[in-house]
């Protein structure tokens, strides 16, 4: 007999269902709601229409050099942004691949990927896409730890997300969260991971390159390929993204597996501020943007920030040049320092000469006081006894040293007397006719000696400064080359001048006898002569003289003592105003910035050249041919020295790397060398480019012994010669090789007969130097 249905079980279930429905409907409505408030701002803050148009990052300016590529940058966070166009088609689909598969397919959010990560839990991969992960990137930042924070926080994301989708194309979207991402080691965005990882940019990354970056966005620290503790994880995740780059069809099996095999290399190219090229140069540089930026606010009147506003510094400094710069002074100071070092090893004063312990103390009590450690401790309180402990201290420090840093134990005290031993170097490389600056190295290493020895440094300039003396006579009194002064000792009387004793200058060797050219004591560097001139033209018309080439004179006493270079100038200073000379006697500022662009190409900037009339094209040219002895038969002489003249000396196994130069093209220059051999100095010149050379101690009192190594031909020159041997080798740079442009109707004689058969030995003592 069967059973009657029981109506109220029936009546039940309806109710069961109508109450799924109605719970399921106000779920469906609660989660629209959720989103509608998200969107509406009631779960906290969300991106305004303008922040999604132009999502506000920091990013970095970046250093352009005159052949397009990128010297360095100034950043809070290392990032240049870079176009779809600029990113290596195996880089998207290495990303999409691992990322977000069906990135093409859907609007912001993959629902089938989040069904999946609800069903499991998560453990057959999460639902975030590709537009979610940049929405979290942009907007909503770190994942809190409070689940009903973090709810809030996934919500906020899936709607900004769907709003990316609106505003933005696919590839918009790949390309800004290449362009946000952190992937450590100081490398924010694509561009500069693809740089300080492999040293390249991101369009020439291999497909093995691209798959090991793409790898760090599951997690930038745990698949780092830097750290040996994770180049494991990096290698196995790196063939995790191939493998999934085979799945989507965009890898054969057989390139995968090929590619697979490779070990995991990579050419780790830090971009912090003290590494790279040009670092010298570029910390001069911003210090004129910081002065830039407080003149040139923005059309909204706020300050342009250098660390964050993408700007794009375009700059005179030549890529190429500016490396064979800094090579050639690696490779001459590192000869240099070894042979300085010897020097010293009986030198009970060391790397001190000629002063006593108390100067020594001096020294290194104002060493210490103008340490970074110094001035951190007195911040703090401490009290100068105790500092005086602290920095008699052992510790551990890394020391700079030309075979590589070292790794030590030494008090912060013997640390700042170790660095005073260091020779150093200011170099500065000039187009003439425009002004550009192609190379500038200010010292040996930036990141352990910041002072910087190009335009910063003042340093006596020795027989440098006698080509302006000589122009001064040229060009007041119409001397030739050719016209001849007595080489004896000669007094300017006290009274004269200004002079408040007799001053009888001597010549170096003690060297007299006969009548010389100008030419001939140019070259040889008379001082008896250089005398006799500004005793003829007075120092005030030789100051107004190097006062027109550009020179700071403000400190320049008006007495006949600058005739051989007393005064302090700088590198920037002596190479500006030699560029008049080459310039047929036109001045022209040098400068280092083309123009500046905003992050959307906006030019802010444009460099307006000055220049101005100084000398007569013929005095100039005069000048120049004067310079052009220096290197035929003076102090220069090395320069156009032939193999077999340096194969016949005794020195030429111990002498300086890259000598003989034989260089064949006219050059003129100039070696200069203080007094006690504290400063050496070359400044060269061929028609299309000026480069003056410094080497010396930072402390005077740190020199050599002797006029052997001592002087500008042995310190400075060298470095000048490799350097030009290094340009004329290279294709991609153009420097002329021609001889000085001759004046039509030149009317000063320039040709002297006794000068044509000079013999080299006369000068040995110029010669006298060379490296064990």
């Amino acid at each position: 007999m069967k059973k009657k249905p029981n109506p109220k079980k029936k009546k039940s279930f309806k109710k069961f269902i109508l109450y799924f429905w109605a719970l399921f409907a106000f779920g469906i409505l609660a989660v629209v709601f959720l989103f509608l408030l998200a969107g509406w701002g009631a779960l906290g803050p969300m991106p305004t229409f303008d922040e999604l148009e132009n999502p506000e990052t920091n990013l970095a300016t970046e250093v352009i050099s005159s052949d397009g590529k990128t010297l360095g940058k100034y950043f809070l966070e290392n990032r240049t942004p870079v176009k779809f166009e600029d990113l290596p088609e195996h880089l998207v689909q290495a990303l999409v691949a691992t990322e977000d598969e069906r990135f093409y397919s859907h609007s912001g959010i993959d629902a089938r990927g989040t069904l999946r990560a609800a069903i499991f839990l998560g453990s057959k991969g999460g639902a975030s896409t590709i537009t979610q992960q940049l929405s979290k990137q942009l907007f909503t930042g770190v994942r809190s730890r409070n689940i009903s924070e973090a709810i809030i926080q996934k919500i906020k994301e899936w709607v900004i997300a769907i709003r990316l989708e609106r505003q933005y194309t696919k590839n918009e979207i790949i390309t800004m969260y290449f362009n946000v991402f952190d992937f450590t080691r100081g490398a924010h965005g694509i561009r500069s991971a693809s740089r300080v990882y492999f040293g390249k940019e991101p369009k020439d990354l291999k497909v093995e390159e691209a798959a090991t970056l793409v790898a760090m966005f599951k997690n930038p620290v745990l698949y780092n390929p830097y750290r040996e503790i994770f180049k494991k994880n990096s290698l196995e995740r790196r063939n995790q993204v191939l493998k999934q780059m085979e799945k989507n069809e965009y890898l054969s099996t057989a390139v995968k597996d090929s590619l697979q095999k490779l070990p995991l290399t990579i050419n780790y190219t830090p971009e912090q501020h003290d590494d790279g090229t040009a670092t010298y140069f570029r910390e001069f540089l911003k210090d004129f943007l910081s002065d830039w930026v407080e003149k040139n606010p923005k059309p909204d009147g706020t300050m342009y920030n250098i660390y964050k506003d993408g700007l794009k510094v375009f700059t005179t400094i030549d890529a190429d040049m500016q490396s064979a710069a800094e090579e050639s002074v690696k490779r001459h100071m590192t000869k240099l320092q070894k042979e300085f070092n010897r020097q010293n090893q009986n030198n009970s004063t060391a790397p001190f000469r000629s002063i006593n312990q108390a100067e020594v103390n001096r020294i290194l009590n104002k060493g210490i006081k103008n340490s970074d450690r110094y001035k951190r401790l007195k911040n703090r309180g401490i009290s100068e006894d105790s500092i005086a402990k602290i920095f008699d201290q052992k510790v551990e420090m890394k020391l700079f040293s030309w075979e590589g840093e070292i790794d030590t134990i030494m008090t912060p005290k013997d640390s700042i007397r170790y660095y005073k031993s260091f020779l150093n170097t200011g170099m500065m490389s000039m187009r003439p006719q425009t002004g550009e600056v192609k190379a500038w190295v200010g010292g040996i290493n930036y990141k352990y000696f910041k002072y910087e020895h190009v335009k910063q440094a003042r340093r006596q300039v020795g027989s440098t400064f006698k080509p302006f003396v000589y122009a001064t006579a040229i060009d007041q009194l119409h001397y030739s080359p050719c016209y001849q002064l007595p080489n004896t000792l000669y007094t300017i009387p006290k009274g004269k001048h200004g002079l408040i004793d007799d001053w009888t200058p001597s010549n170096s060797g003690d060297k007299y006898g006969g009548n010389k050219t100008l030419k001939q004591a140019l070259a040889e560097s008379v001082n008896t002569i250089t005398a006799r001139l500004i005793d003829k033209t007075g120092p005030e018309k030789v100051i107004n003289m190097a006062d027109a080439l550009g020179v700071d004179v403000s400190d320049m006493d008006p007495y006949p003592s600058i005739a051989l270079g007393t005064p302090d100038l700088s590198v920037y200073e002596m190479v500006s105003a030699y560029g008049t000379f080459a310039n047929k006697g036109v001045y022209v500022e040098p400068f280092m910035i083309t123009r500046i662009e905003d992050r959307n190409g906006t030019i802010l900037y444009q460099h307006s050249p000055v220049s101005k009339d100084v000398l007569s094209e013929e005095t100039a040219y005069v000048v120049v041919n004067l310079l052009e002895g220096v290197t035929k038969f003076g102090s220069g002489v090395r320069l156009k020295t032939n193999s077999e003249y340096a194969k016949n000396r005794i020195d030429y196994q111990r002498a300086v790397t890259g000598y003989p130069y034989d260089f064949k093209n006219d050059i003129a220059g100039k070696t200069g060398t203080t007094q006690n051999q504290s400063d050496g100095w070359f400044i060269g010149m061929v028609p299309d480019l000026v480069t003056g050379v410094w080497v010396g101690g930072e402390e005077r009192s740190v020199r050599f012994p002797s006029i052997t190594y001592g002087q500008g031909a042995t310190m400075a020159l060298p470095i000048w010669g490799m350097y030009m041997k290094d340009l004329y080798e290279n294709e991609d740079v153009e420097v002329s090789d021609e001889a000085f442009e001759k004046p039509e109707n030149l009317t000063i004689p320039i040709e002297c007969d006794q000068l044509q058969d000079v013999d080299s030995d006369k000068y040995e003592e110029d010669f006298e130097f060379g490296f064990n």
